[in-house]
């Protein structure tokens, strides 16, 4: 049931879609594009120099994704932009998983000498090893999850995680250090 406090630009043009207006699914993308690169580029942000997938063809590709499993299932602005932070978490996950195949060379990187000269910030976590921590959190505490899904992913607020899951914006603060805590020790051991 679409959230009534949710007349954002983008719940409305959903309503529409749902109603089988036609046009409506141009304009929705037209809303949503500029949020969905933005989302994308912070995304790629923490991944290597020379990346071939650009934020372009991430956001091309995750609403590719998503039109092809959900179409116009969404009901809210949230609840498109957490299935968008999914399908970008997943195909990023997919490509990380494809690089590390051995028909690929395993763990081997292609280093460019002058980028390994640089030293300008800390490495990013490992994508891999993320998603395998975020798995074994979501057995563990499901909300938790949920709230490094939006958080992380989707790019979301604290306060937008709280109206998503219908909490206090203090319990999902809460519940990110503790998600965060809990994920670095998971990851450190790794």
């Amino acid at each position: 049931m679409p959230d009534a406090s949710d007349n954002s630009p983008v719940t409305r043009v959903l309503a529409q879609v749902a109603a089988g207006d036609h046009r409506a699914t141009d304009e929705f993308f037209g809303l949503v594009y500029g949020e969905l690169r933005r989302l994308a580029r912070s995304k790629m942000a923490g991944e290597r120099v020379g990346q071939t997938l650009t934020p372009t063809a991430l956001v091309n590709e995750a609403y590719l994704r998503l039109i092809g499993t959900e179409g116009a299932g969404w009901q809210t602005r949230r609840h498109f932009f957490g299935a968008a932070a999914e399908a970008m978490r997943r195909i990023l996950v997919d490509r990380a998983r494809r690089k590390h195949a051995e028909k690929r060379g395993g763990a081997r990187r292609k280093t460019d000498l002058d980028q390994a000269l640089v030293v300008s910030e800390p490495p990013s976590p490992d994508l891999l090893t993320l998603d395998e921590a975020l798995s074994r959190l979501e057995q563990r505490d499901a909300q938790m999850s949920r709230v490094v899904k939006l958080r992380y992913f989707a790019g979301l607020t604290v306060e937008e995680v709280a109206a998503a899951l219908d909490t206090s914006p203090r319990t999902v603060d809460r519940l990110w250090r503790g998600a965060k805590a809990w994920l670095y020790r998971e990851m450190s051991d790794d």
